[in-house]
C-alpha cells in the first residue's frame, strides 16, 4: 500500500491505497484507537479492488479535531463522506473493523444512495446503552473531558515500549508484529528533556474519553434493519464483552441482505489471520451488482 493524503474542510487527512482507477472502490475505516495501517495484512489479499484506507480524525497522521469539539460516530461519518467527495467517489464500498464497522454502519442506513455493500469485521450498529444512564454517562463525560486540556502525553525512549503495551491491550491484544504495524504509524518523534529523540502517541488524547451520548440497543437495531445494502458481517470466536452473544447474532439477523460469518481469532482477526478473513470475504467487495 501507498502513503497518500487529501484535504477536507477538516483539514488534512493521512492513509494508505493500492490499486487502480476503474476497479471496484472500497473505502476501509479503522478501529479505535487504530490506523490504516490496520489493512496492511488484509490488503495483500484482496487484488482487484481500488482499496483506500484512511486514518481517521484524531488517529495516525490525520489532524485532529479543533478544541472544544467532541469525536464522534455523526462527525465520522461527515468525514467520511467529505474524503469520498475529495476521491470523486458517489458510490463505494465500505470496509470497517470494530469502531470502523459503527461507523460504516451508520453511513450505510443514512446514505443508501452512496453505500453499495458494507464489509462489518468485529462490530455491527454502535455500542448500546440503557436509557437510565443517559445523564450520569452525560454528567462523567463533561467532567472527565473539562479535566484532560494540559495533561502531558508519556514520551517513550524506544519503541518497544508502545509495542509492547499494544500487544497487551485489554481489547484487542495481537502479536507483536501487528502491533509494530499500528505503532509506527501511530507515534510521531519529538526531543525529550536532553535533547534525545523520543516517541509519543500521535493519536487525540481526546479520544479515551467517555461517549456523551449512546443509542439505546432499541435504537440500534431500528438501524441496523435500516441498512438496505448487501452486508457481509465476520466475527471472532469467542465473541468480544463489547458485543457479546446472542446479541450479535440477533443483530445480524436483521439485516435486510446480510449474512454472518463466524471465524476462530481475537479481535484483531483481520490482522493475524488476514488469509482467512480474505477466503470468507471472497469476491463480495469485487462484485458490481
Amino acid at each position: 500500500m501507498r502513503e497518500f493524503s487529501l484535504d477536507i474542510a477538516l483539514g488534512r487527512i493521512h492513509g494508505l491505497r493500492q490499486g487502480e482507477a476503474g476497479q471496484p472502490r472500497v473505502l476501509a475505516l479503522h478501529g479505535w484507537l487504530d490506523n490504516a495501517a490496520s489493512f496492511v495484512p488484509l490488503a495483500a489479499h484482496l487484488p482487484g479492488i481500488e482499496l483506500v484506507a484512511i486514518d481517521l480524525p484524531g488517529h495516525g497522521r490525520s489532524v485532529h479535531l479543533p478544541p472544544g469539539t467532541d469525536y464522534s460516530f455523526a462527525g465520522a461519518m461527515h468525514c467520511v463522506l467529505d474524503v469520498a467527495d475529495a476521491l470523486g467517489w458517489e458510490r463505494f464500498a465500505l470496509l470497517g473493523h470494530s469502531m470502523g464497522a459503527g461507523i460504516g454502519s451508520l453511513l450505510a442506513a443514512a446514505c443508501p444512495q452512496r453505500i453499495e455493500r458494507l464489509l462489518a469485521i468485529e462490530a455491527l450498529g454502535a455500542l448500546a446503552d440503557a436509557a437510565e444512564n443517559t445523564v450520569s454517562r452525560l454528567r462523567d463525560a463533561i467532567a472527565v473531558g473539562r479535566a484532560l486540556p494540559g495533561k502531558r502525553l508519556r514520551v517513550f525512549t524506544d519503541l518497544e515500549a508502545p509495542v509492547r503495551a499494544r500487544t497487551l491491550a485489554r481489547i484487542g491484544a495481537m502479536s507483536e508484529a501487528s502491533a509494530r504495524l499500528l505503532v509506527e504509524r501511530g507515534v510521531r518523534e519529538v526531543l525529550v528533556d536532553d535533547a534525545r529523540a523520543g516517541w509519543e502517541w500521535s493519536s487525540d488524547p481526546r479520544l479515551t474519553l467517555p461517549t456523551l451520548v449512546r443509542m439505546t440497543e432499541e435504537q440500534v437495531r431500528a438501524l441496523i434493519a435500516g441498512i438496505e445494502c448487501p452486508t457481509r458481517v465476520i466475527h471472532a470466536d469467542p465473541p468480544q464483552p463489547y458485543l457479546p452473544e446472542p446479541r450479535r447474532s440477533e443483530r445480524a439477523a436483521l439485516l435486510p441482505r446480510g449474512e454472518l460469518i463466524v471465524l476462530p481469532g481475537g479481535h484483531h482477526l483481520h490482522m493475524e489471520r488476514p488469509a482467512e478473513v480474505a477466503a470468507a470475504i471472497g469476491d463480495f467487495l469485487s462484485r458490481r451488482d
